[in-house]
């Protein structure tokens, strides 16, 4: 059966697709058989991807944001482009904002028909926080450039082989007792193939989604306290949690070497959750899935003997 899907055949460029979300986002392509460019810094990272692609379907590129002629020659012949640029270290209002807008001006040149902007919910331009203001310079910037461009706003994206969740998984398998930085913060934690299926969504209609800013968060509401939990429990643990005050947290992350940053400290105690008047998944046609129904299975490889934890009754 011929493949009718609007993106059948059509070439996107994913630039930053060598990165987690990246992956995600060109496979969800792929599948409706879009010729994909993976461009980023270090293309090869997302070589795993070749055996889902078929002869001629997939490209890697070198590619350098901030770099004009790197930006006009990797959008070349592109239908549409997907920027997942971003970064907590450099410039961020360079890299994530002015050659955001770069990037969709020289999308527009190439005669792209669509672009989608991933950015991030708490995205500021007033903010203090480099990373908010660089997210909001960059939206602003790209629908300026490309008005029929497409903002994504996710909240903290999780998946099984993220940063996140498992950066977690990692300390409670090791420590009985341990501390949560901002106990009370509020997150709505959303699914990366969730994410990756509204990015093929609003490439597929940029009629009905270009010129829109869509916040994408999971179906339920955690603060990191729960987070915190709900990994122990899937992990089988028993484990002491220490709410940390917010100005002793601040002091941990302004020191060298520690795995949380100053920007990343500000937005995490800020949270992050989908704001009531905004268009979110349903406006893209997708129902978004919940932690709870991929975390047991997940945490398998941070027990204590893994698959071979318990007994399993044999019929």
């Amino acid at each position: 059966m011929a493949n009718t899907h609007p993106l059948n055949g059509k070439l996107v460029v994913v630039t930053g697709g060598s990165g987690f979300l990246g992956q995600y986002v060109a496979q969800a392509l792929l599948e409706r058989g879009a010729r994909v460019r993976i461009a980023g810094k270090n293309p090869e990272k997302a070589h795993g991807l070749k055996p889902l692609a078929n002869l001629g379907q997939l490209q890697f590129a070198r590619f350098n944001m901030n770099d004009a002629a790197s930006r006009k020659a990797v959008v070349h012949g592109a239908d549409a482009v997907v920027n997942l640029v971003g970064s907590f270290e450099g410039d961020l209002v360079q890299l994530m904002g002015k050659s955001a807008g770069a990037l969709a001006e020289a999308a527009k040149d190439a005669g792209a028909s669509a672009f989608v902007q991933i950015s991030a919910i708490g995205a500021d331009a007033d903010s203090e926080v480099d990373y908010a203001r660089g997210k909001a310079l960059g939206e602003r910037l790209v629908l300026e450039a490309f008005p029929k461009a497409t903002v994504l706003r996710p909240s903290i994206i999780f998946g099984k082989d993220d940063n996140f969740l498992n950066m977690f998984a990692g300390l409670i398998r090791m420590m009985p007792v341990l501390p949560v930085f901002g106990p009370d913060a509020k997150l709505q934690l959303v699914f990366v193939d969730d994410v990756a299926e509204a990015v093929a969504a609003a490439l597929a209609d940029p009629a009905k989604h270009g010129g829109k800013i869509y916040e994408l968060g999971g179906p339920e509401v955690l603060n990191m306290m729960e987070v915190n939990q709900r990994i122990a429990k899937a992990q089988g643990r028993e484990r002491r949690f220490i709410p940390v005050p917010d100005a002793a947290s601040g002091v941990f992350a302004a020191l060298p070497g520690t795995p949380m940053s100053s920007d990343q400290w500000s937005l995490l105690k800020a949270g992050s959750v989908v704001g009531e008047r905004a268009k979110g998944f349903a406006a893209l046609g997708i129902e978004p899935r919940p932690l709870g129904l991929f975390l047991d299975r997940w945490m398998v490889r941070y027990k204590k003997h893994g698959r071979f934890t318990g007994r399993k009754q044999i019929a």
